[in-house]
């Protein structure tokens, strides 16, 4: 699996089935890359990456660490936030600051490109003040994304095909500070950060709605932000991000 720092951008990789320690698979500030959050592996051995306030999103070879690709959002302000990547190998990023969805795909020489693939203004999703789109997932056929607005606790489901935007009811429950987001099958996880919890929710087999099953924390939890699942676990990762200030021990 794979790790980022958000304060300097270094990716750290590590084996489930060791106890070894996770060892620095990318350096920060390597290829210009001073923070990461999101990240995704696809079916090729990619690895995508979300740049953060940096605007940037990257793509590397796990083989050997090789950049294959390196892009820049042009909105501002911004904060790409996370990516997911679909069955034909194209990723999509969400920016938490500007109302766009990016696409990195491959181009006819075959390397990576990068597009505005939505603009969601006049779309279900509203932007307001604060941190907006952030976790992102894909469903098994790619035909739909699945996508968290942390400050309305609101999630949506986007069409691949027709990029038609709209909200997933789940009875009038939110998950406001929802964060990463796992889908397996029909069950959606949703990291909710500031509230220490984990949230279960069976959707529909149109994911146009959804039941909240469960909320879980743990004692252990220390600002979770994201999740994923390694065989039959999930892992979940502790950003501390409550502990960034000056002079604060981890």
């Amino acid at each position: 699996f794979y790790v980022s720092s958000t304060t300097d951008g270094t990716i750290f990789r590590a084996n489930v089935k060791s106890n070894a320690a996770a060892q620095t698979f990318l350096p920060g500030g390597s290829d210009g890359r001073t923070s990461a959050t999101g990240m995704k592996v696809d079916s090729k051995g990619r690895l995508f990456i979300s740049g953060g306030a940096t605007g940037q999103m990257f793509v590397y070879n796990t083989a050997d660490g090789a950049l294959l690709g390196k892009f820049n959002g042009l909105r501002q302000p911004t904060f790409i936030n996370d990516v997911t990547v679909v069955p034909n190998g194209d990723a999509f990023f969400t920016d938490s600051q500007s109302p766009v969805l990016y696409r990195i795909y491959t181009a006819p020489d075959g390397k990576p490109a990068s597009e505005d693939w939505l603009d969601l203004n006049g779309t279900a999703i509203q932007y307001q003040q604060g941190f907006n789109l952030n976790g992102i997932a894909s469903t098994a056929d790619g035909a739909y994304l699945i996508v968290v607005q942390s400050n309305t606790g609101k999630l949506f489901r986007i069409s691949t095909s027709t990029k038609e935007v709209m909200e997933i009811s789940l009875g009038g429950q939110t998950v406001t500070n929802g964060d990463g987001i796992l889908l397996d099958g029909q069950t959606l996880y949703v990291v909710r950060n500031q509230n220490g919890v984990i949230v279960k929710i069976t959707l529909a087999n149109d994911f146009a709605s959804g039941t909240v099953v469960s909320s879980t924390s743990n004692e252990l939890f220390a600002y979770p932000t994201t999740i994923a699942k390694a065989d039959s676990n999930l892992l979940v990762v502790n950003s501390q991000f409550n502990k960034r200030g000056d002079n604060v021990k981890p």
